[in-house]
């Protein structure tokens, strides 16, 4: 069953068209990624599905219902939750600070320090859990907010290039983290340049091109597709 899809899904800014009637399906318990050129419509994509863009047509459908007209935040409250590219941190706070502001919505007393610590843990922010979040390096910082959206117990998890400024290293542990989550059942649409990151996390994607997708497959059928070798080294243009 789809938890996610978008049915000639379109957005217009002007006269110029982002987002050209993309049908898109991501299934239950699936690790989907969006890539694409830059200008390939992913951001805007990105956005439409999380509310903060109104579509000019077409319909988005979240776990069997049509949410196009949904804002933001019922969004969020139906267990959609996001990690944006610039992490979104209370940086003049403690890690743990920052965790537990989350982790309030649904826990309290001592499931909350045990959630908390679970948490930091699976973050590896223990060592860091009293320092201010805005002392940690780029990659903690990106986990962080990671574990901040998780906090919320999404069904859903959008990750808008959770990779971008992180070492090797930081990234194949990042991977490493989205895999857990989704072995515990999270579905994961994930918008990402990196694609060492995509090779060792996707198990679908999808490749927009000029707002329109341009190519579906696995990981593998992808990066066999000469097509999409092309896009990314400019040759291709329709």
């Amino acid at each position: 069953m789809a938890i996610l899809e978008t049915r000639k899904l379109d957005k217009w800014f002007g006269g110029l068209h982002v987002t050209d009637e993309v049908d898109f399906t991501l299934e239950q318990g699936e690790i989907h990624c969006l890539i694409g050129p830059n200008g390939a419509g992913k951001s805007t994509f990105f956005k439409l599905v999380l509310g903060e863009h109104s579509p000019s047509g077409g319909a988005i459908l979240y776990d069997g219902k049509d949410i196009t007209k949904a804002k933001s935040f019922e969004r969020i409250r139906h267990g959609i939750s996001v990690k944006f590219q610039v992490p979104g941190i209370f940086q003049a706070l403690k890690v743990r600070q920052n965790l537990q502001i989350a982790l309030q919505h649904h826990l309290q007393g001592a499931s909350l320090n045990e959630e908390t610590d679970r948490l930091l843990e699976f973050l590896k922010l223990k060592d860091a859990e009293n320092q201010l979040a805005g002392s940690l390096s780029h990659g903690q910082k990106q986990w962080l907010e990671i574990g901040m959206a998780v906090a919320l117990k999404p069904k859903l998890l959008l990750l808008d290039e959770p990779t971008a400024g992180m070492t090797p290293d930081e990234t194949h542990a990042t991977g490493e983290m989205v895999q857990a989550l989704n072995a515990e059942g999270v579905s994961v649409l994930a918008v990402e340049h990196d694609m060492a990151f995509v090779r060792q996390i996707a198990q679908k994607v999808t490749v927009l091109h000029f707002g329109k997708v341009f190519a579906q497959g696995t990981i593998n059928e992808i990066v066999a597709d000469e097509r999409v070798a092309s896009i990314y080294l400019g040759e291709v243009h329709a």
